[in-house]
């Protein structure tokens, strides 16, 4: 059968897999990731690991911590997190990047640990970055994160794929960050929500890599959870260029896995090669369950906000109305490489900032500011009033100095602009292309000189039906049900958040027992679903289930409520890994949702049947009220984890059986 890139990189990655398995989008899969990187998290990791019994590594060399988050903090608690963080990676013997190298998401591909062909995993949402150079990377949470350092594997369900086709060429002036921020307005009603993307088209090869970077990384903010770009001589040509700069510079900076002849352990002249003759493509009629199309030279420069990534605006419609703006910041992971400090210091250049406008910068790493101040585009920036920040995260996080205050209006080439995540809720926050956020930094409201003609988006969607395949029948593992059958609790509401299911004032009770979790489940969603739910009985919620925080206790309370296990039209990709990791089992089934809701209605938030609902784990379907709806298997990765109770205990397990 043919296979996407993303189900090929996935089997290549995939472990304990039958000889004639062939990894599909549905499937879940223990994978043995190339890298996991984690950030300032790994100081939450660590005791994750401790306490499952970890006494070392799994793989030295697979795993990376990089320091990046809270950089500008000096108080002694944090310092004391870092030195921790530092002498932990010491006695394990990881790669280890102290604050002020940079962010985490910029060294994996600085140094080659995010590389063409491979799938790498980080506790960060925007490790979709690496997608820019052909790996799939993709997000994880610190259990997993625990799980890979103590045993080199974790699981992961391979998610549906979407296809998206760059037509025609970007015109001058117009950026990758225009690229993204048109996708994420365009296709704004959650066309790739939860998907993996793979980036095609004939306008791909005008997209640079540092462009590449950008859109790869916001492919997180689209709601998706990889962004892959095809390896091709875009790519090689930046790895060889890389491999030069590497040659250059020496390996002084390199951590202790460098081979000792000289040679950058990853990024050289033989891996290249290798790349080169072994370039992993999609098969020809492989199935895409969305294909979006777009042509780059119909995309405007853009701005996205306020507030929302999904809100978009030409920059000249804005520049009418003239918004006024108190901060502009050039920092992050996504556009704060060398070509973004070039494009804002040739916009800046013998100019000021604006009277009663700070203008913050922050490299993505310590190269890339050492290089940006050697070419003296760093200091043009200085000269006209910015004001430096360490080379890491910070406002776009809502850490460090800098950040919005009521009522004030910033304009950011970050990523993120939600409500209240750069300062304070009151204030208003809008994302652009660094060449706008510099023009604006300078005329002190939105504003960028650009004499293009005014287009009109000309882009395209198709879903795709997967046509009914017949499945075989899917093992059944000792301790786990071939069917379970219960009563149906019918919770339409589509986005039912975190909140609603366990209510946010419950969150920090550490003290609070697994008996008054079960009573609180779904207390803010419907104050009914107590006396309704019985053991045993199957919640069918809408879509996008269990969106919102993290918590991990959205999860548990329902498995102490005695929950079999959660249906829906789908779900945050968080809940899921936390339920899954919980043992507690979610099953995706729009089909089946959409009936009910035709069926049932809508009016009450929870509708108990009379009727059973049976789940047929042998066979991949539910049964209801006398039709079959076919569900994605439940594999033996999957299985294990529900019969050993979570991921955590599955560790245990594996670090006792040696």
């Amino acid at each position: 059968m043919p296979q996407t890139i993303i189900e090929k990189i996935a089997q290549k990655y995939a472990v304990g897999l039958s000889s004639d398995h062939e990894v599909r989008s549905g499937d879940y899969v223990m994978i043995k990731p190339a890298y996991v990187m984690t950030h300032d998290n790994t100081g939450a990791v660590i005791p994750k690991f401790r306490s499952i019994g970890a006494k070392k590594l799994a793989n030295v060399r697979q795993v990376v911590y990089t320091l990046d988050h809270n950089v500008q903090d000096k108080g002694e608690k944090n310092l004391e997190k870092y030195r921790n963080i530092e002498a932990f990676s010491v006695e394990m013997g990881a790669d280890f990047y102290p604050a002020g190298r940079g962010i985490g998401h910029q060294i994996m591909c600085e140094e080659g640990y995010a590389w063409p062909g491979t799938m790498v995993v980080a506790s960060d949402s925007h490790s979709n970055m690496y997608g820019g150079l052909g790996c799939l990377g993709t997000p994880i949470v610190r259990t997993d994160a625990a799980a890979i350092w103590a045993t080199g594997r974790t699981w992961w369900k391979v998610p549906p794929i979407a296809k998206v086709e760059l037509k025609g060429k970007l015109r001058k002036g117009v950026t990758g960050k225009d690229v993204i921020i048109s996708l994420c307005g365009y296709y704004n009603n959650d066309e790739v929500l939860n998907h993996a993307i793979e980036f095609v088209g004939k306008g791909i090869k005008y997209i640079s890599m540092n462009e590449r970077f950008t859109i790869a990384n916001m492919t997180t903010e689209w709601g998706a959870l990889a962004g892959v770009f095809p390896t091709d001589e875009v790519t090689i040509k930046w790895l060889k260029e890389r491999n030069q700069f590497i040659e250059q510079r020496g390996l002084e900076n390199v951590p202790s896995d460098a081979d000792g002849n000289g040679k950058h352990p990853r990024i050289n002249e033989s891996n290249i090669a290798e790349v080169e003759q072994n370039k992993i493509e999609a098969d020809k009629d492989a199935f895409y369950s969305n294909e979006l199309t777009i042509d780059l030279s119909t995309i405007d420069p853009y701005v996205a906000g306020p507030n929302s990534v999904k809100v978009m605006n030409t920059v000249s419609d804005l520049k009418k109305k003239s918004v006024k703006i108190g901060k502009a910041y050039l920092v992050s992971c996504v556009n704060s490489r060398v070509d973004d400090i070039k494009a804002a210091a040739e916009i800046i250049e013998g100019k000021k900032v604006a009277d009663g406008v700070e203008f913050y910068i922050a490299a993505a790493s310590s190269e890339v500011q050492s290089e940006s101040e050697k070419t003296g585009y760093w200091q043009t920036l200085i000269d006209a009033g910015a004001k430096p920040l360490p080379p890491g995260c910070g406002p776009c996080i809502g850490l460090g100095a800098g950040l919005l205050e009521d009522d004030e209006v910033g304009i950011s080439a970050t990523n993120r602009n939600f409500k209240g995540r750069m300062g304070s809720p009151k204030a208003q926050a809008y994302l652009a292309s660094p060449a706008v956020v510099a023009s604006s930094a300078i005329s002190g409201m939105i504003d960028y000189d650009w004499d293009g003609d005014r287009n009109e988006i000309k882009a395209e969607f198709k879903a795709n039906k997967k046509s009914d395949v017949i499945q075989s029948s899917v093992k059944i593992l000792d301790g786990f049900p071939s069917t379970i059958e219960g009563g149906l609790l019918f919770c339409h509401q589509d986005n039912v958040n975190t909140d609603l299911i366990y209510p946010g004032k419950y969150t920090y009770n550490d003290d609070i027992t697994p008996e008054e979790q079960a009573k609180v489940s779904m207390e803010n969603y419907d104050p009914e679903f107590g006396s309704l739910a019985e053991e045993g009985d199957i919640i069918v919620g809408g879509f996008n289930f269990g969106s919102g925080s993290s918590r991990e206790q959205a999860a548990t309370c329902l498995k102490y409520k005695g929950i079999a296990c959660v249906v829906a039209g789908s779900f945050s990709e968080t809940y899921k890994r936390n339920a899954i990791n919980n043992g507690f089992l979610v099953i995706d089934c729009p089909d089946l949702v959409n009936d009910l809701k035709e069926k049932l209605g809508t009016e009450k938030p929870t509708i108990k049947t009379e009727n059973k609902l049976k789940i047929d784990f042998k066979n991949s379907s539910i049964s209801y009220d006398g039709k079959d709806y076919s569900i994605d298997p439940v594999g033996e990765a999957a299985q294990e984890l529900i019969i050993e109770g979570g991921l955590e205990n599955w560790v245990r397990n594996q670090i006792e059986r040696g």
